[in-house]
């Protein structure tokens, strides 16, 4: 009979090696689920993991879905090292897509390409402010900041609603809830013609070193994960919890904000009630999966987004659901679930 023995320490080979193996039964699940639902199996993982890698093109529209996942991932990890469970990046996106979108239709013919930078800014002011609001009913009130984040993400949907049916709604838009298309002097430049990757990618490795230095080279990175690891041990060194608070919901937001601009500003190019596409969840998954590590993240990221771009091909080529998409990252999330506990138990055969 296989049973779990507890190991004296966790095992840093399993650390690194449980997203592999969480991937790999994945993948077997996946076949599975082809099989069950009549398709054949190898077209379907080709559709979802040699179809987004094969050309430049399919490279370039990864990594626009990369971006977003990215730079919220980063931003939650600052969270979930630091104990604050920000699950409500959603809304943050959310609301970033609308600042920036607010500022991106003030822009006239005499606007130059200047006006870039403030609609960046407004799209990470604009996740800020939506996660500060969870932090200050943490401070203040001592709510549960799993919940308020969580809530304040319908919020932001709704908010996005209003603003596209009514004061925003484009009046030459045959009635559908959106935004004009914002002018071409709004948008995030693009790296090269005849792909739509944007300077946006410049966001996500600037981000991704900069997480790192922070998370690992300065003594305020320290102090967020020592606050989040032993609170105890924190508040005898002298370092503030409030401030880690404040610091990681604040980053989570402002990172989440920036990834809602660029989207809005970059491949969508107008606001609409389909700019919530779920990033903020998956970010989640992203951040797990790459070991709340830069460097790990940014896998992650490009795996997620061949997930979604694996979902939209299998609708249209295959003839499966789009829900297809949010059936392997859920896969995944309790694949890696299950693995993790190789870290601290190993297996043993006993009789």
């Amino acid at each position: 009979m296989l049973k779990l023995e507890a190991r004296p320490q966790p095992s840093a080979m399993w650390s690194y090696g449980s997203p592999l193996l969480a991937l790999f039964i994945t993948v077997i699940l996946g076949v599975m689920l082809f099989v069950a639902l009549g398709k054949d199996p190898v077209s379907g993982l080709l559709v979802f993991f040699w179809e987004p890698i094969k050309s430049v093109y399919a490279l370039g529209e990864l990594t626009v879905k990369a971006t977003p996942l990215l730079l919220i991932a980063l931003g939650l990890a600052v969270c979930f090292r630091s104990n604050v469970w920000n699950i409500g990046a959603e809304g943050q996106y959310v609301l970033g897509a609308i600042a920036a979108s607010g500022v991106a239709m003030m822009a006239d013919k005499t606007t130059g390409g200047w006006i870039v930078i403030p609609i960046v800014l407004a799209g990470v002011l604009g996740g800020m402010f939506w996660a500060g609001i969870t932090a200050f009913l943490r401070d203040r009130f001592h709510a549960n900041e799993i919940l308020v984040s969580l809530m304040l993400v319908y919020v932001a949907v709704q908010v996005l609603s209003y603003m596209v049916s009514g004061p925003w709604k484009d009046p030459q838009g045959y009635n559908f809830p959106q935004t004009k298309n914002f002018d071409l002097v709004t948008r995030i430049p693009r790296l090269f013609e005849g792909s739509r990757v944007s300077i946006g990618v410049f966001f996500t490795w600037v981000g991704a070193l900069g997480t790192w230095i922070f998370l690992f080279r300065t003594r305020s990175g320290f102090a967020q994960q020592v606050g989040g690891l032993a609170p105890a041990a924190s508040r005898y060194a002298g370092f503030s919890s409030r401030r880690a608070l404040w610091v990681a919901m604040l980053v989570s937001g402002g990172m989440a904000g920036l990834a809602g601009a660029l989207e809005v500003a970059g491949p969508i190019g107008q606001l609409t009630p389909y700019v919530p596409a779920g990033y903020g969840f998956a970010a989640i998954i992203v951040a797990f999966v790459g070991r709340l590590h830069p460097v790990g993240m940014i896998f992650s990221a490009m795996l997620m987004s061949m997930f979604y771009i694996g979902g939209e091909l299998a609708q249209s080529r295959l003839g499966l659901p789009k829900s297809l998409t949010g059936v392997f990252q859920g896969l995944l999330l309790f694949t890696l679930l299950a693995c993790d506990t190789l870290v601290n138990y190993r297996l043993r055969w006993k009789k």
